[in-house]
């Protein structure tokens, strides 16, 4: 069965060393001194290896089954939810007010992203919840908030989120779900809802939809929709449970991947509803769900692959296969461990150098979150509305890719399932495509977040790129890290201009590269982020560090990142100057 430890070494020094997130000019933030987060993140990483990772495999194999219109977890879930739940796990990052512990977002993200290494489906229940949990703090009127929030931040109630339809996934002015207005000031709600995650399970006494539905008389397609607040249980005004909604799980998804995690087709049969938000305005409240949702299915992303990495490593130094070609490096022994072989150590790098600078990426992505909203900072929003559609795209594609290769590292035993490699590839794959398909993610960079307030975010992006080259170019250390990062950041450059000029008169032209030019920016921000860890690790070790190894490991990753992972800008870019032809001239009836 796989293994999980949570990497903690590496958290702490993204945290401290690179971010020093306890001298940022955050409020929440000088609470966040090194022993402190060493300490929540031990304790996190306790219960994620402990309790929850020896439960990923149960999940995967027994899946979730549908009895009598009640949806019952795998063996244990139960019980780890609630140890979670008693932890206060459910609750780090939420607003004191309604009983959370008031942390900043960039604590809950390196806890989720070991709840997720450890076990993806089951961290979801918790995740979904958070997000439920964000809109209705955002959106909810302080009779909602007082009502809901204190039990889904204690997940004594669970949460969901209700878009897709059997006949519309994207293009959501095409849903067909209608509310009825009526005389109290609630709605009927019904229609059908397919792909809902964790829509119903035995873990918690209630679960809140939050569900998208068309007032009639409203306009038509997307500006008609609203959103709704839709208990499986309705709550009395007194906060007890009342009589069962008209809400039911028609059946449960059979899935490639996360077994564990419910994923329900849900019927709404004249439930009861309560707007949130206002009329027609349901997609800016649910969207404060769904970005905060990308953000957390790009760090799902990062957590497969770390989960699976760390299974390969050690596969790839206890197996002995073969000898190396500069003689034997085990030689009292039958044969070397793979880990000598340099395409093994090929496959490694490329996992490592992703996982350590996403890593960066991610909690660097916290940060600009905690900034827009515990200090009010318009750039920071800006920032990170850009780079969201990046987070989720690049680092779910570059995630499987690295599960894929883990598997690869132990050769046909990766491929049967009693050794658990396969679950990482398999649970991985859905990132890829839920909370916005990847393909929609580069056309929301490309197609709005570039141009968005006349281009501001993106050139603030290249000005930040820009001052750090300048700041270290005259370090003869740093010149491995900023030649190839000034030269990747100048095609990224080339590549918006191409867009520019080619896209005004065939917007074909522009479309048909926004899938490379999300992965140019993708190497653009890990090669920054790698700059930085190396500018970082080489002031630790002028300045005499206890652990010279580990910052030396990380200069040797960050070499290698920018001499083999980085040129791929230069390929993207060459995709994307070839136009639309390559692309669309192929007739429809010639495929």
């Amino acid at each position: 069965m796989p293994i999980y430890q949570a990497p903690t070494k590496d958290m702490n020094y993204i945290l401290h060393d690179l971010l020093q997130v306890s001298i940022q000019n955050v409020p929440g933030y000088e609470e966040l001194d090194a022993d402190f987060t060493a300490a929540v993140l031990e304790e996190a990483g306790k219960i994620s290896a402990e309790v929850v990772a020896p439960l990923n495999a149960v999940g995967d194999k027994e899946g979730c089954r549908l009895e009598n219109g009640v949806v019952i977890t795998p063996t244990g879930f139960r019980e780890a939810f609630d140890a979670i739940k008693e932890g206060g796990w459910t609750g780090l990052d939420c607003d004191p007010d309604y009983g959370g512990q008031g942390m900043p977002y960039v604590m809950g993200t390196a806890v989720g992203e070991m709840m997720s290494s450890a076990n993806q489906a089951f961290a979801m229940y918790q995740g979904l919840t958070h997000g439920a949990y964000s809109a209705i703090h955002a959106h909810g009127s302080e009779e909602q908030k007082a009502k809901y929030l204190p039990k889904m931040i204690s997940c004594e109630w669970t949460g969901t989120m209700n878009l897709t339809e059997p006949h519309c996934g994207t293009d959501l002015g095409l849903m067909r779900t209608k509310a009825e207005p009526q005389r109290d000031g609630s709605y009927q709600i019904s229609g059908q809802k397919i792909f809902i995650s964790a829509g119903d399970h035995d873990m918690a006494d209630n679960v809140i939809h939050l569900v998208l539905a068309k007032i009639p008389g409203g306009p038509e397609g997307i500006k008609g929709v609203s959103l709704f607040i839709v208990p499986k249980l309705l709550v009395k005004d007194d906060g007890s449970l009342g009589a069962r909604n008209g809400v039911s799980v028609g059946a449960l998804e059979e899935k490639m991947g996360i077994h564990g995690n419910a994923t329900c087709v849900m019927n709404y049969d004249s439930a009861t509803g309560w707007l949130l938000g206002e009329e027609h305005k349901g997609m800016r409240a649910m969207f404060t769900m769904m970005n905060e949702a990308r953000l957390g299915v790009a760090m799902q992303g990062l957590a497969q692959a770390e989960a699976a990495y760390q299974n390969a490593l050690i596969y790839a130094k206890d197996r002995l296969q073969g000898r190396a070609v500069t003689g034997a490096e085990n030689p009292d022994g039958p044969a070397d461990p793979l880990i000598v072989h340099p395409d093994i150590r090929r496959n490694l790098m490329d996992q490592k150098s992703f996982i350590e600078g996403a890593r960066a990426f991610l909690y660097w992505g916290a940060l600009q979150i905690d900034r827009a909203n515990r200090g009010k900072d318009d750039d920071a929003d800006g920032l990170i509305s850009l780079l969201t559609p990046v987070l989720k795209g690049f680092l779910t594609d570059k995630g499987l890719e690295c599960a894929i290769q883990a598997q690869q590292v132990l050769g046909g035993h990766g491929y049967i399932e009693e050794w658990g490699m396969s679950q990482f590839v398999r649970d991985a794959r859905i990132t890829q495509i839920y909370e916005g398909a990847n393909g929609v993610q580069a056309l929301d960079l490309v197609g709005r977040k570039l141009g968005s307030d006349s281009g501001k975010h993106v050139m603030a992006f290249f000005e930040m790129v820009k001052e750090f080259c300048a700041e270290n170019a005259d370090d003869a250390a740093m010149s491995p890290y900023i030649d190839p990062l000034k030269q990747a950041s100048k095609d990224l450059q080339t590549a918006g201009l191409f867009f520019m000029s080619e896209g005004p008169k065939n917007p074909n032209a522009a479309l048909s590269g926004s899938y490379d030019f999300m992965h140019m920016m993708g190497h653009v921000c890990l090669g920054l982020m790698w700059a930085r860890m190396a500018k970082t690790s080489l002031a630790a070790l002028a300045n005499g560090t206890d652990d010279p190894d580990f910052h030396k490991a990380k200069l040797t990753t960050a070499t290698f990142y920018m001499t083999r992972a980085l040129p791929a800008v230069a390929m993207h870019l060459a995709r994307i100057q070839s136009g639309a032809a390559p692309v669309m001239d192929l007739p429809a009836d010639q495929f």
